[in-house]
């Protein structure tokens, strides 16, 4: 009877462990590349909260702009700064990536 409980509630607890994993892992967002004063030179931005590699998660979502938005050109990204921020794990951590698009090799 005990093994015939724990079969029909197995979905249930399931559910409720991917659903605690996700909001653990939190998400990341950016924002447009956007072009800056000196000519060639762009930034992508990305933030992400929500436990201890949020910055690693808002640095690969701004990598990520700055790569799709020179691939989408034919080119590849050449990063020249990166400033980063958030340091508490449940604080939102942010990710600011200086860039140039230079041919693939």
């Amino acid at each position: 009877m005990n093994a015939l409980r724990f079969v029909r509630s197995r979905p249930k607890v399931l559910v409720s462990l991917a659903a605690a994993c996700a909001l653990l892992a939190g998400c990341a967002s950016s924002s447009d590349v956007s072009a800056t004063d000196k000519q060639g030179v762009f930034v992508a931005s990305a933030s992400a909260s929500g436990g201890r590699l949020a910055w690693a998660r808002a640095h690969r979502r701004a990598m990520t702009e700055a790569t799709d938005y020179c691939e989408s050109r034919g080119m590849q990204p050449s990063m020249n700064y990166e400033h980063t921020a958030g340091i508490d794990a449940l604080s939102e951590h942010d990710s600011v990536i200086r860039f140039e698009c230079h041919p693939k090799l």
